[in-house]
Formats: structure tokens, sequence, C-alpha cells
């Protein structure tokens, strides 16, 4: 999966994350997979909590053709433990009816799809099966670019071999519902909706077939009654399919007064028209989570990619801003904290602007240093794709972790900086904490290191330190600029001020390959200038 949706530590990373999500696209379905094991229910049942729209519940068997055999062999257990465990703890806690509940692993038959319907499935993965109908014949090379029969490959003689027809895969599939329904009228049954859940019901153990399949020993001793268990026996009052929605609370949210104030400008921008700049001043609190979101999507959605011009849309804030502040923000959208910003500011930057500076309030206490202080939480600028991100103060860990294309400034942050960056530009007028750019395999860091310290503390298994020099010198100091002009930076006053001896203290961290890459290009550059 793509960053931001990595690295989710606990039930409330999760939660936070699927809000953002349902922020950035209001009308689609959040779905979280999770792997069939002992106490998958639990989990399941806290990933309904934090309000997931879909749960898979993914079996241990199947899995991708580019996979080791001990990560398909060995991971997991069979889906029909996990999704039976998940729905039973579901419906025991009252959480199912707001749930669809999917699962996955080597479904082939219609008697496979069925089970897992009577198991609590209401929806069904399938993908060898239909592969097989398009020609595939298991060769298991898809990460290879070598698939003989033209399926998972991209070279043009071998994709020429590719023989499947869309009406191969409809034919598969309506074999499939045929023989499906011949199983649910068998069992009295008139739609799949009633054969969900009904283990109890439709299912039973077949001792002699446990013999007979396994070793004696272990199948006298094996009891899989529970597992048959109607869940509707635990909590007849709660419902033992979807029903209903989750409520994500998107009507109470400040962005609709934000989608309100910059309607027009929106409409005139997607219809091709123009409009002046719209300045929207608020207060805002910790429990404004995600906010200008929803106005990106509705700007996205209107307008494209490109977004909105340049400072189309500015947004003054005044106070501490809620978690995730400008998640995806789009082009064109510009937030100004005055006060503080909480973890995940700016997150998956898009194309926007945040700004986070102190209020007057505490400038004005003579022993408050901005540069001394943490403005921002832990985080920020996580998977930031473009755009740019100015704060006035330390930074928290993890500041700007995969970050891949937006420039970001601070004036210091915590441990794990630049993890696992691929692109963008990141300039660091403070110190750092340890295990800065682990990872790191693209983009460039300006590091202020006036005492020589950093060196200790940067993880140098992919990068190389080096003086900022040349074309590297001249960005710096625009960078550096941009910040003074966006925060009024002490800090980034004092370098201008004296910039030629200034820029001697910064430390330039750059991935060795891609070092390596640029310096290619270049000298192909002039080659084919001269």
């Amino acid at each position: 999966s793509p960053p931001p949706h990595h690295d989710i530590y606990s039930i409330e990373d999760l939660a936070q994350l699927i809000h953002d999500l349902k922020c950035a696209n209001p009308e689609g379905v959040v779905s979280v997979k999770l792997v069939s094991e002992v106490g998958v229910g639990v989990i399941a049942a806290g990933v309904a909590k934090a309000k997931a729209d879909h749960i898979v519940v993914s079996g241990g068997d199947g899995g991708t053709g580019a996979a080791a055999w001990t990560g398909i062999k060995c991971a997991g257990l069979p889906w029909e433990l996990g999704i039976a465990e998940t729905q039973q703890t579901l419906v025991l806690n009252d959480l199912r009816d707001r749930i669809r509940l999917q699962t996955d692993g080597q479904l082939k038959t219609p008697r496979d799809i069925c089970v897992a319907a009577a198991l609590g499935a209401e929806e069904y993965a399938l993908s060898t099966g239909p592969l097989i109908a398009l020609g595939c014949i298991m060769m298991r090379k898809c990460h290879l670019n070598t698939c003989p029969v033209g399926i998972a490959t991209q070279d043009p003689l071998l994709r020429a071999k590719f023989e499947g027809e869309p009406e191969h895969v409809i034919n598969f599939f309506f074999l499939l519902a045929e023989e499906m329904r011949e199983t649910l009228r068998s069992l009295g049954l008139k739609d799949m909706d009633e054969l969900v859940g009904a283990a109890g019901d439709v299912l039973e153990v077949d001792p002699a077939k446990l013999r007979a399949h396994g070793r004696r020993d272990k199948a006298l001793g094996l009891d899989l009654a529970p597992m048959l268990q109607p869940a509707r026996e635990l909590n007849p009052t709660a419902g033992a399919r979807h029903f209903t929605t989750q409520d994500h609370e998107l009507g109470i949210k400040a962005d609709n007064d934000l989608i309100e104030a910059a309607r027009d400008l929106i409409e005139a921008y997607g219809s091709g028209g123009d409009a002046p700049p719209l300045v929207i001043a608020r207060e805002t609190t910790n429990l404004d989570r995600t906010l200008g979101t929803m106005l990106s999507s509705k700007v996205s959605k209107a307008c494209g990619k490109p977004g909105l011009p340049d400072g189309a849309v500015t947004i003054e804030l005044t106070g501490s801003s809620g978690q995730s502040l400008g998640f995806a923000l789009a082009p064109g959208i510009t937030i100004e904290v005055t006060g503080d910003a909480n973890d995940g500011c700016g997150k998956g930057l898009s194309g926007g602007r945040v700004v986070v500076k102190p209020s007057p309030d505490q400038l004005a206490y003579s022993g408050f240093v901005p540069s001394e202080n943490v403005i921002v939480g832990n985080v920020a600028c996580y998977g930031a794709t473009a755009g740019e991100a100015f704060f006035r103060g330390k930074g928290g860990e993890r500041f700007c972790v995969r970050n891949s294309g937006a420039l970001a400034v601070v004036e210091g942050l915590g441990d794990h900086g630049c993890e696992y960056m691929t692109g963008g530009r990141v300039v660091v007028l403070g110190s750092t904490g340890r295990n800065f750019a682990a990872g790191m395999s693209g983009g460039v860091a300006y590091v202020l290191d006036p005492d020589r310290a950093f060196a200790d503390k940067c993880n140098m298994g992919m990068v190389e330190l080096g003086p900022v020099e040349g074309v590297y010198a001249d960005e710096l100091k625009s960078y550096v600029e941009k910040h003074l002009a966006r925060t009024e930076s002490d800090v980034a006053a004092a370098l201008l001020a004296d910039w030629d001896s200034a820029v001697g203290d910064f430390v330039r961290v750059m991935p060795t390959d891609y070092k390596a890459v640029l310096e290619r290009e270049m000298a192909e550059s002039e080659a084919a200038a001269a």
C-alpha cells in the first residue's frame, strides 16, 4: 500500500486514517484487510469501532505469484476460521450490521462461496479461477516479466501470446452463479442474504470425512462445533449482516463551512473561469480533525489534479489545530495556523501549502524562543507528494517520512526524520534526533549543523553527507527566503543576514544512488549542449 496507509501502530492511528480517507472521498468505502488468525475477531471489532465501512478477512491460502513459497504456505490460517470468528465477535458486540464483510483465500467453487456466506461473509474475492479462465498456467513468474501466456508481463512479444477474452471471465462467473443458485434452491433459500450467517442451519461436520482426510489421532479430538454456532444466538437483538452505515460525523465538520464559503470560487474555476482570491479566517481547536480535506476533495472533483491557482484560497486559523490538518491538501489552498498543530499535519500533502507559526502572545513573552519549542506534532508531512510546509519551531518524530515531492522547512525535529523519503526537499534549521534518513532513497535534505554533531545522528546506510555548494546553495537559500516570508522566522532572518558564512554550516544529505543518477543526467545534458 502507498503511504500514508503503512505504519499503523495502534487502533487510534487506524481510526484517524479511516477518518482522513473518508474526508478525502466522502462517497468512497474505506476497507481494512485483516489476516485470518487467532483473535482476528477482536481486531475486527476494533476496526469496526474505528468506523471502517468494509472488512476483508484474508485466508492463509493463495497469494500473489510473486511471493515466495514460505510467504504463501506459512502465513495465516484458513479463511473459514477467520470469517467465523469475525462474524461471531461482531454480532456479539452489536457491530456487524454497520460492516460489509468479505473473505478471500483460494475461493474457487460455488460450494466455497456458499460456505463463506454461511459463516458470515457477504462478499467473496476470487483470483485464481478467473486468471485460469483467462489462460494462466500458474508458472509463478509474475515478478520476473517472463509470463509465457502474456498476463503478468510488459514484454510486447509475450503480451502478444495473451489469448484471454472478457467473455471467458463472464462465462466463469455466470456458471459459478448458476451453480450457487442451485445450491440455494436445495437449501430452501431465496437469495444469498438468507444464507449469510446461517452456518448453524445449513452446515454440519462430517466425522467420517475428518477421519478420512487427516490423522486419526488429531481428527478424534477436533471439535468444529464452535465454528458453526449461529451468531444470532450470541446476541439475538443484533443484526447478523450489513443493514446500515457507519456514522463518520462528516456533517458537523468545519469543512462544511469552508466549502460553503468557497462554493462560488470552486464552481468558477471548475467551469474554466476565474475568481478573486478568497481569505477565510476562523478559530480552531483540536476537535477540528483533518481540516481542509473535504474542501480539497471538492476542489479535486471540480478542477482535477491541477487544482486551483496558487493563492486562490487562504484559510487563516488561530488556535491549536487537530490531527491531520491539511491531509491531502489540494493545490491552490493555503492553511496558515497561528498557534500550533497536532500530529499528522500535512500528511499526504498533495500540492497545497501549510504554514504554522507561534501566536503573538507567545512571541511577546521574552523567554519564548520559537526555535526551541515544538510547534507541530509527530508524522508531519508523512507521505506528502507535492506542495509546501513551513513550521516556525521544532517538529516531532518521523518528520517527512515517505515524502516523495513536497518542500518542508522546520527549525528542528525528533527521531527518524526523512525515513524512507523518496523525493522532495527538506530543510532543517536546527538539531535533529537519531536515525535521520533511514531508508532514504530520493530527494535532498539540508541540515543546519554548526556544531558538527549531525553525522552521529544520521543513518548512513543509503545516504552520504556533503557541503552545500553551487546550485544546491542557491536552492537552499531560496527555501530559507520562503520560510522567512511565510513565518517571519528569526532563525531564517539571521542566516540570510550573513548567508555566505551561514551556508558553510549546512550539511547536504543525499542518497548515494540518487546522487549518481542526477550526476549522470547532468553530464549527459552538458554533453548534449556541447
